[in-house]
């Protein structure tokens, strides 16, 4: 939990004592608040089950019968390891729901000081993401060896697709392939936190205002953070104008890195812009609902919610050779030309991404 002072800055974290049944060398502490280092916390423990191959270490032989044979033992009716292995996991399953369910209703589970709750995204939203991910776009992931195997980083992509979709899926690519399984903490326009439930869920699940104060203690806490520094134009950008970055503004992102001295990394997404094709914009009801825009696509709004079912294209998910900025001068940060440079560097290199993946993939439903 998080206090706030009357100006909205985080002052304390406070933590409910909690035993943690997930690791043997933690049991009886009290729950910690969680630090803002991905690589002290690696990747999600998860339990696993000894089996059973013999008294005698041998390796079991298995009869067709579905019995077990060990050297210089008698055949026994007992289930293979697979099956018992199968066995285990049905009862590990109901427990940690049971865990993550009455965590959720006692209170008693670590969030950090911007509200991350690792548990809640680890357990809810990446195995409901993945769904999209793994069946319905069968994303690709290159270069994943670029992301930094410890300390901060920023990760900054192009935008597209009229729903941003793309930051999510990267999200997802970045856990999965990531050999510490790390978080991306993403930056997110204000609309987002004003959306009811959808600010919650967004806060829960590590993501924070898009502003310099969040994003530079994020870094300095060795985070890995994403941003997308088109913003609406790119995500709302019409159908002809796809896989054409956007102007990225005054290099704000730029100017965060510069100041902590993490790498860049370079994102290209493609695949995330034929998903929802921007065909128009009803201006007037856009203002209506307070949104950027109100899209036409060939199937929404003329097909309604059945509209809203994203296509299912090929995405492919690149991360580009890492931009340092540990060898800038000290200042650098604050000298307006060389953030622009920097800046036009790492648009041009993220173009390039794009042009040579396009050129690379088959069709757009698939290769």
């Amino acid at each position: 939990m998080v206090d706030r002072n009357p100006v909205g800055g985080p002052v304390a974290t406070r933590a409910t004592p909690v035993q943690d049944t997930r690791d043997e060398a933690h049991e009886g502490q009290s729950a910690q608040v969680i630090p803002l280092r991905s690589a002290e916390r690696g990747g999600s423990q998860r339990r696993r089950h000894a089996v059973d191959t013999g008294h005698s270490g041998e390796a079991s032989v298995v009869n067709l019968s579905g019995a077990t044979d060990v050297p210089g033992q008698r055949a026994s009716a007992e289930p293979t390891p697979a099956v018992a292995e199968s066995d285990e996991l049905v009862p590990e399953a109901v427990a940690k729901a049971v865990e993550f369910v009455r965590g959720r209703l006692t209170g008693e589970y670590d969030v950090d000081e911007f509200g991350f709750d690792p548990e809640l995204t680890e357990t809810v939203l990446l195995p409901a993401l993945r769904m999209l991910y793994d069946k319905w776009f069968r994303v690709e992931v290159h270069g994943a060896e670029n992301l930094p195997l410890g300390g901060g980083g920023l990760v900054v992509g192009n935008h597209s697709g009229t729903i941003p979709l793309d930051a999510l899926m990267t999200m997802v690519a970045v856990h999965d392939n990531h050999p510490k399984q790390r978080h991306l903490r993403l930056l997110g326009a204000d609309l987002v936190f004003k959306l009811p439930f959808v600010g919650t869920l967004a806060r829960k699940t590590g993501h924070t205002l898009a502003c310099h104060p969040d994003a530079e203690r994020l870094l300095r806490g060795g985070e890995l953070v994403g941003v997308f520094p088109e913003g609406y134009k790119g995500v709302g950008k019409p159908f002809g104008a796809r896989y054409k970055l956007q102007r990225f503004g005054r290099g704000g992102f730029i100017s965060a890195a510069l100041r902590t001295g993490v790498p860049i990394i370079p994102c290209a997404i493609v695949g995330a812009e034929e998903t929802y094709p921007k065909l128009g914009d009803i201006k007037p009801l856009a203002r209506l609902l307070g949104l950027p825009y109100f899209p036409v696509t060939p199937f929404f709004p003329l097909l309604g919610p059945l509209g809203a079912v994203p296509l299912p294209t090929k995405w492919h998910i690149e991360f580009g050779e890492p931009v340092r900025t540990d060898l800038a001068d000290g200042d650098a940060w604050d000298d307006p030309m060389r953030v622009l440079s920097l800046t036009d560097r790492v648009r041009e290199s993220m173009q390039e991404l794009l042009y040579a993946r396009l050129s690379q993939r088959g069709g757009v439903f698939g290769d």
